[in-house]
């Protein structure tokens, strides 16, 4: 066992203990960003002017009749930019646009003294517009070879041989649509300078340290000029992580100008018309299969909804590469990839982080396929699964495939699901408008950042002369619990109770070149650093106590808030240890660094170990469909998750519950729509608030809900054996789809194989339920074909024929053949 996993006697990591926050959180009395406006002398308020166009040149901006507004200071354009006009890390984000490229774009923004003076001032701001032509769509993108960035592509094996020695080969090809973040706390900044023209932003950043590079470059300043600090967000997603720069550092041009602070906020509606989302994915496939249903080929293109920009968008590509497989063995595989550029929102990090686009991929792949070779889906899927020995199609090899297994064994046990399979046979035989299905699906999920460089982390721990604790990391808080499981650490390495120690906001002069809280990685990392440096103050401590106990420093023993020695015996407490220590002239502070050892990755060869373990995790759903509606609703839901040791389990559990109901949300209910019309409102987000896009509710929450976190799974060289436990649970709603396909297919004959939708709104289980009946297909569909050459092309990608618009995709019925 390593010493970074190895847990001492008594340690207050793995304790149940609720969120640090939750009675701030539950009584309003949580400070976020915005709320320091109102405690803030003088301040100023942005609000944007937002192009009515998908696509056009600007040709005349001229604000001075919004100075004439009343409570309006200035107009911020371009021309007042001292340093880069640019928010990206890409370098293909204008900050002030001359070219708007999405519905809503912002081309400047006014300040005012109130936030209505904003508003008004910005309707007054006059904008000459030449309409250009749109790309709105990914099928239009792909038409027109519309990409932007690289191209992977990832190869293991002999794909053709697979294919030619395969006894079922099948085509087919899937769009499934993004996600909106929709945090509870829209993005906000606000932005002041002080006498020596230091920059100081307060942002609802998941990457204060990215946030400090833009606003610098903007400013044109040095980065030691500019400190951010994140106090908490209020819900984070991914969708903080690169979108707030552009915005705080409007605040913090409007500040620089005006010598005043800044406050900008979007409400809901801009948020959600002027932020990226999860991308929306199109994919065209072939897969192969020998009689035993093992799989024996994939050969795939992935085309992702990039938007108008790049972003995150390249990283989201890779690791949708890097997770097509899910838990599954693929002796060949050929994936291509490739980034749309369209004339929307540019998309960006979301839960998952490009995971669960491409895990979808092969989970509707079996769900497709699995009548069609005469095996049941949990089958088909068990008997796919990794074993010890075998690598990812990426080189990587699989550590601890047997637990997919025991997570697996353990639902079917603990969830009684062949007796309940035997219920709903009885159910549907008897019942005929109504339809239940039951299914399980599995999640392994790679954990680091495949940037390699990002894994690392640090932290500031200080321990003051009466004993007490206030540490700083580099990790950002935004409901997740991050903070929670720190104090736990600190308190565990330090041997202290958790009430000595207290947690400082997230600041870039405290801790600097922080990566972002982000990839699942936040307690991996700086629990990293946390512990490191609470370990040099022990290393110090544990001197001064040898003297005082006349012991051997080794046989020293540091434990809830007592300093004692091997065998028993005197303790010191800790307070007087340590106010001892500082008369002796020992240092009681210490900066803690962490790395992530064992990684590397050729991202141009899409070849080597980019996660320093997988994390893995089942689930099985039950469902039940209205032939006449397509309404549904999920009455059971039973999971096991692999966490490793837990730091926090009531933490864990609720992070486990939260992503499983955020990506059944995407999967079944949240539907982006944008105008894809000739009208002047093409491109327009056609679902921009809570009253069109709809959101998981109490109503959709399972009405049995069973979570348990897997037993014995300690994981060797990660802080205190734990698991990262952000992402993977949100791929675990794949089994609510596929049990609305299987309950959808059961209105049909035994064996019918249906398309579903995604998301799987009741609109298209409906029209799954219609084709099992034998009725028409909705229009959007494009049905699965075994042994059909044409469908897609041998080598899906760059060489394939141009897609049509989804009004005119024809629907094949499927038919047998090899």
């Amino acid at each position: 066992m390593s010493a970074l996993s190895e847990r001492p006697a008594n340690p207050v990591v793995g304790q149940e203990i609720p969120h640090e926050a939750a009675s701030l959180h539950v009584t309003g009395e949580a400070l976020y960003t915005d709320d320091l406006a109102v405690r803030t002398h003088g301040i100023l308020h942005a609000h944007p002017v937002q192009a009515p166009h998908a696509h056009a040149r600007i040709t005349r901006l001229d604000p001075s009749p919004a100075l004439e507004v009343p409570g309006v200071v200035r107009v911020l354009t371009a021309e007042d930019v001292p340093g880069v006009n640019d928010a990206g890390v890409k370098h293909d984000e204008p900050l002030f646009p001359s070219e708007v490229m999405f519905f809503g774009h912002a081309v400047c923004w006014v300040l005012g003294e109130t936030l209505e003076a904003a508003r008004l001032g910005s309707l007054a701001v006059e904008v000459d517009y030449e309409p250009l032509p749109s790309l709105v769509t990914v099928h239009e993108a792909i038409e027109a070879g519309s990409f932007q960035g690289g191209q992977p592509h990832m190869e293991r094996g002999d794909i053709e041989a697979g294919f030619a020695g395969a006894a079922h080969v099948y085509s087919g090809e899937f769009e499934f649509a993004g996600q909106e973040h929709f945090y509870l706390e829209t993005h906000c900044s606000i932005a002041l300078v002080d006498e020596n023209g230091q920059i100081f932003v307060q942002s609802s950043t998941q990457h204060p340290t990215e946030t400090q590079d833009i606003v610098a470059h903007v400013l044109g300043l040095p980065s030691h000029a500019v400190t951010v600090q994140c106090l908490r967000m209020g819900g984070g997603f991914g969708g903080k992580e690169m979108q707030p720069h552009g915005y705080a550092a409007i605040a913090a041009l409007g500040s620089t100008l005006t010598g005043r602070p800044v406050r900008l906020r979007l409400n809901r509606t801009q948020d959600m018309t002027m932020s990226g989302k999860r991308h929306g994915f199109h994919a065209q496939w072939r897969v192969a299969f020998d009689d035993t249903g093992r799989l024996q080929a994939l050969d795939a293109t992935l085309t992702s909804d990039g938007g108008w920009s790049l972003d995150l968008s390249e990283p989201v590509l890779a690791r949708a590469l890097c997770h097509i497989d899910n838990a599954y063995w693929i002796p060949n595989v050929r994936v291509n990839g490739r980034i749309a550029k369209t004339h929307k929102t540019s998309q960006t990090a979301f839960r998952g982080f490009g995971g669960p686009q491409g895990m979808l991929v092969i989970e509707d792949i079996l769900g497709r396929c699995a009548p069609q070779l005469g095996i049941d889906p949990i089958e088909l899927r068990s008997r796919n699964f990794y074993v010890d020995g075998q690598s990812t199609p990426y080189g990587q090899p699989v550590r601890h495939p047997e637990r997919v297994a025991i997570c697996w064994e353990q639902v079917l046990t603990t969830g009684d699901v062949a007796t309940r399979k035997a219920d709903i046979a009885a159910y549907n035989a008897s019942h005929e408008h109504s339809k239940r299905a039951l299914a399980m699906t599995p999640v392994k999920f790679g954990i680091s950042f495949n940037f390699t460089s990002f894994n690392q982390a640090g932290a500031l721990v200080h321990v003051y002369k009466d004993g007490s604790v206030l540490i700083t990391h580099g990790g950002t808080e935004m409901g997740q619990g991050l903070h929670t499981k720190m104090l736990q650490v600190a308190a565990t390495t330090l041997g202290v109770p958790l009430s000595t120690v207290r947690l400082a906001p997230t600041r870039t002069d405290k801790v600097p070149n922080t990566s972002a809280t982000a990839a699942s990685s936040g307690a991996d990392l700086n629990g990293g650093a946390v512990k490191d440096a609470c370990e040099q103050i022990i290393e110090r401590l544990r001197a001064v106590a040898a003297g005082r106990l006349g012991v051997h420093p080794a046989d020293v023993r540091f434990s809830d808030g007592h300093v004692g020695k091997v065998g028993g015996g005197a303790t010191v407490p800790w307070a007087d240890l340590v106010n001892q220590a500082y008369f002796q002239r020992i240092q009681l502070w210490a900066a803690g660094f962490y790395r992530t050892e064992g990684l590397h990755w050729d991202s141009s060869a899409m070849h080597g170990s980019p996660f320093k373990y997988f994390s893995y995790g089942v689930a099985a759903s039950e469902v039940e469909v209205d032939e006449f509606t397509g309404a549904y609703r999920l009455r059971q839901v039973d999971i096991v998750h692999d966490v490793g040791d837990s730091l926090s389990p009531l933490v864990d559990i609720g992070q486990v519950e939260g992503a499983f109901v955020q990506g059944a949300g995407w999967l079944t209910l949240e539907d982006l729509r944008w105008d894809e019309s000739d009208r002047p409102s093409r491109g327009r987000l056609a679902t921009q608030a809570a009253s069109t896009y709809k959101l998981p509710s109490f109503s959709e929450m399972p009405e049995v809900f069973n979570v348990a976190l897997l037993e014995r799974a300690h994981e060797d060289g990660a802080v205190y054996g734990s698991k990262a436990v952000g992402e993977p649970p949100l791929m675990l709603a794949f089994s609510v789809r596929e049990a609305l396909r299987e309950a959808a297919a059961a209105f049909g004959p035994a064996g019918t194989s249906v398309d579903l939708a995604s998301p799987a709104t009741p609109e298209a289980v409906f029209w799954a339920v219609q084709e099992a009946r034998g009725g028409a297909e909705p229009p959007h569909m494009t049905a699965m074909v075994e042994g059909a050459p044409g469908v897609v092309p041998d080598q899906p990608g760059a060489d394939a024929a141009p897609l049509r618009p989804r009004s005119e995709q024809a629907a094949q019925p499927a038919r047998a053949g090899t």
